[in-house]
């Protein structure tokens, strides 16, 4: 199984704390390090980052980490950064065979949510989204969260910014198949921007959608500086592995 980090949007919001959002630093560990750190530690063999803005800053990085690491990490990187993040997911996917990790280069996990996740491939599921059902906590931001409505089965129902009712919030994190890039392929075909929502929606209502219930385990999508803010506080306690606490 390999893994794939979305990491070339421009990240306006960070751009206070670094011009690269995936090489803002939390306790001296860029973004983008934490995640493939933590997708090797659930059984990546390989890691392909998808690249865009500050590119050749960002891949350059890769290849450092990659050396020092051991880490397989591949860049990909996309000739538009400013597209839907399908389009990133789209490119990725090429240099990948069978089921992969999906992550967002700005999202943190700790190590059981991706170690669970990479276990939750089946013949009944195009891809696996992690969800937390506490839709109020202080580590989401309803402003830029992806909601989720679920069906009784634990499928999805709906997925989106803009949904009025919904159970849980996406995390950011997917075990996923060929399925998907090939739904989010269909999906432009039919008039979609080419959103990686656009594509998740496409497999929910075909009844390819699951989810896997991430209970009490931590993850927080820094993407703003407070958010920053809380990651240097709480990631330590939550990464021993990496930090060393």
């Amino acid at each position: 199984m390999d893994a794939l980090i979305i990491a070339a949007g421009y990240g306006s919001r960070l751009r206070a704390l670094a011009d690269s959002k995936p090489l803002a630093e939390v306790r001296g560990i860029p973004l983008i390090e934490l995640g493939i750190r933590q997708a090797a530690r659930a059984g990546a063999g390989k890691v392909v980052v998808v690249t865009g803005h500050e590119a050749e800053r960002l891949e350059a990085f890769l290849a450092e980490l990659s050396r020092r690491s051991g880490i397989a990490i591949e860049p990909a990187r996309v000739a538009d950064w400013s597209v839907p993040n399908g389009y990133s997911v789209m490119a990725g996917a090429e240099r990948i065979a069978g089921d992969y990790l999906l992550m967002m280069a700005d999202h943190i996990f700790e190590a059981a949510i991706l170690q669970r996740l990479a276990q939750q491939g089946g013949p009944a599921r195009g891809v696996t989204l992690a969800v937390d059902r506490r839709v109020t906590s202080e580590l989401v931001d309803p402003d830029d969260a992806t909601w989720v409505s679920l069906r009784d089965d634990g499928f999805i129902r709906a997925i989106g910014k803009g949904l009025e009712a919904y159970d849980a919030v996406d995390c950011g994190a997917f075990l996923a198949t060929p399925e998907l890039a090939e739904a989010i392929k269909a999906a432009i075909r039919d008039g979609a921007p080419g959103s990686l929502s656009n594509g998740m929606q496409r497999l929910a209502d075909a009844g390819r959608a699951a989810t896997m219930d991430i209970g009490d385990a931590w993850w927080l999508d820094v993407d703003e500086p407070r958010f920053h803010v809380m990651a240097e506080e709480q990631a330590p306690l939550h990464l021993p592995e990496i930090f060393g606490s």
